[in-house]
C-alpha cells in the first residue's frame, strides 16, 4: 500500500466532514429560492390594487408556478441523477432570479403567468437537486438532513418577509420584485459551484431504520403499493398548506384581521406580517424537527402525529380565526404541522427505493404537489360562493386527518412488507 492510498475508513471520515458543507450549500440555495413561493402572498393585494384584476386570476400565477415546479421535477430528477447537482442548480439559480425580474416589468396577467412558469423551472431545479443531494449524502440521518434542507426553504423567507413588505410599502412592489430577484439568483448561482454528489464508499446506511438494500428504477418504484399510497397521502396533506401559503393574505383580509395591530410590548405590528413571520419560522422548524423525530420513532408514526396536529389546527383556525391573536397563533400551528411533509415523504422514498435513482423517483412523487396546487384557486372560489373560509378549512382538515389515519393503518404494514421483499 502506497502512502497516497486512502483507506475506506479515512475516506469515510473525510466525507463525514465534507457532507456537512454540502448540506450548508443546499440550505443557502433553498433560502434564496424560498421567496418566490412564500412571499407571493404579499404581492397579491398590491397587484390587485394596481391593475384591478380579480384575485382568482392573479392567484392563477401561483398555481402555474407550483405546477411547473412540481410537474417538471421527474425530468429534473433524471438530469440530476445523470449530470450531478452543480449544473442543475446553476441553471435553477438563473431562472429563479429571472422570474422576479420579469415580474417587476409585468403589466398583464399573461406576463405574470410567464414569469411564474420561469420561476417554477428555477425553483424546481434548486429544490429537487438540494433535496436529492441531502438524501444521498445522509442515509444515516436522512430525516434530519432532508428536514434541514427543506426547512430552509420554509424558513428562508422569514429572513426577508419584513424587508420585502417594507420595500413594497416604500418603493413599490415592482422595485421589490427586481432587487430581490437579482440578489436571490446571484446567491444560488455562486453556491451551486461547489455542489457534488457522494461517491462510492462515502456514506453509511442507517443503523436504526430499515432501508432498502436495492436501488429501484423509476419503472419499478411506480408499480409498488408504497409509491401509490405515498402519492395519495402527499396530495391529502400538502393541499391545506399550499392554500394557506397562497391565500393567507386574502384570508386575513376577509376575516377582518389583516391590518389589526397587535402589541408585542417591544413593537406594534399588523396581524398579517406578524403571522407571516411566525408562520415561516414554524414552517422552517417543522421540517428538521419532525425529520429528526422520524429518524428515531419511524416515518409512519411521525406522520400520524404531524398530520393529526395539522388537521386539528386548521379546524381551530376556521373557528377562531377572526380574532387577530388566534389567527396569528393558529396559523403558526398549522405551518408547524404542515412543513414536515417535505422531509417525511422524501426521506421515506429514499428509505423505500434506494438512492441511485431517487432524483427521478421522488420527482414523480413530488408531482402530487402539482395536483394539490390545482385546488388552491378552487378554495378561493368556494370561499367566495359561501362567503366564508370555514367550509374550505374544514375540507382540508378532513384531508389531513384522513392522511394521519392512513399512515398507521395502511402505510405502516405496506411499507413493512415492501422492505421484506426488498431484502
Amino acid at each position: 500500500m502506497t502512502s497516497n492510498t486512502i483507506t475506506p475508513t479515512a475516506l469515510l471520515a473525510r466525507s463525514t466532514r465534507y457532507r456537512w458543507m454540502q448540506l450548508i450549500l443546499g440550505v443557502v440555495c433553498m433560502i434564496a429560492a424560498a421567496n418566490i413561493q412564500y412571499a407571493w402572498t404579499l404581492f397579491v393585494p398590491e397587484i390587485q390594487k394596481t391593475f384591478g384584476w380579480q384575485r382568482a386570476a392573479i392567484q392563477t400565477a401561483f398555481t402555474i408556478f407550483v405546477l411547473v415546479q412540481t410537474w417538471l421535477t421527474p425530468f429534473e430528477g433524471y438530469l440530476i441523477d445523470r449530470f450531478g447537482p452543480r449544473v442543475i442548480v446553476l441553471i435553477g439559480g438563473f431562472f429563479t432570479g429571472l422570474a422576479w425580474i420579469l415580474d417587476s416589468y409585468a403589466t398583464s396577467l399573461s406576463a405574470y403567468y410567464v414569469a411564474a412558469a420561469v420561476g417554477g423551472i428555477g425553483v424546481g431545479c434548486v429544490y429537487a437537486t438540494c433535496i436529492n443531494n441531502a438524501i444521498k449524502w445522509f442515509p444515516d440521518r436522512r430525516g434530519l438532513a432532508v428536514g434541514l434542507t427543506a426547512g430552509s426553504y420554509g424558513f428562508g423567507s422569514a429572513l426577508t418577509i419584513i424587508p420585502i413588505a417594507n420595500m413594497i410599502a416604500g418603493g413599490g412592489f415592482q422595485t421589490a420584485f427586481f432587487w430581490y430577484g437579482l440578489i436571490q439568483g446571484v446567491i444560488i448561482m455562486l453556491a451551486s459551484l461547489a455542489l457534488r454528489a457522494p461517491g462510492a464508499g462515502e456514506t453509511t446506511a442507517s443503523k436504526t431504520l430499515v432501508q432498502s438494500r436495492r436501488d429501484y428504477t423509476l419503472a419499478e418504484a411506480v408499480k409498488t403499493p408504497v409509491f401509490h399510497l405515498l402519492f395519495v397521502m402527499f396530495i391529502l396533506t400538502v393541499t391545506g398548506g399550499l392554500m394557506a401559503v397562497a391565500q393567507l393574505g386574502p384570508m386575513s383580509q376577509d376575516l377582518g384581521v389583516k391590518d389589526t395591530k397587535v402589541n408585542l410590548y417591544f413593537v406594534v405590528m399588523a396581524a398579517l406580517p406578524f403571522a407571516l413571520l411566525l408562520d415561516r419560522i414554524m414552517n422552517g422548524i417543522s421540517r428538521p424537527l419532525f425529520g429528526w423525530i422520524s429518524d428515531h420513532i419511524g416515518r409512519e408514526n411521525t406522520m400520524f402525529v404531524a398530520f393529526m396536529l395539522e388537521g386539528c389546527g386548521i379546524i381551530a383556525l376556521a373557528t377562531f380565526g377572526s380574532n387577530p391573536w388566534a389567527f396569528i397563533l393558529l396559523s403558526g400551528l398549522v405551518f408547524l404541522a404542515w412543513g414536515e411533509v417535505y422531509s417525511l415523504f422524501s426521506a421515506t422514498s429514499g428509505d423505500a427505493f434506494g438512492t441511485k435513482n431517487i432524483g427521478s423517483i421522488y420527482g414523480v412523487l413530488y408531482c402530487s404537489k402539482g395536483i394539490a396546487a390545482l385546488l388552491v384557486p378552487v378554495g378561493n372560489l368556494i370561499s367566495e360562493a359561501t362567503g366564508s373560509w370555514s367550509t374550505v378549512l374544514y375540507i382540508v382538515a378532513g384531508m389531513d386527518i384522513t392522511a394521519a389515519v392512513c399512515a398507521l393503518v395502511l402505510l405502516k404494514p405496506i411499507l413493512r412488507r415492501h422492505m421484506a421483499r426488498s431484502a
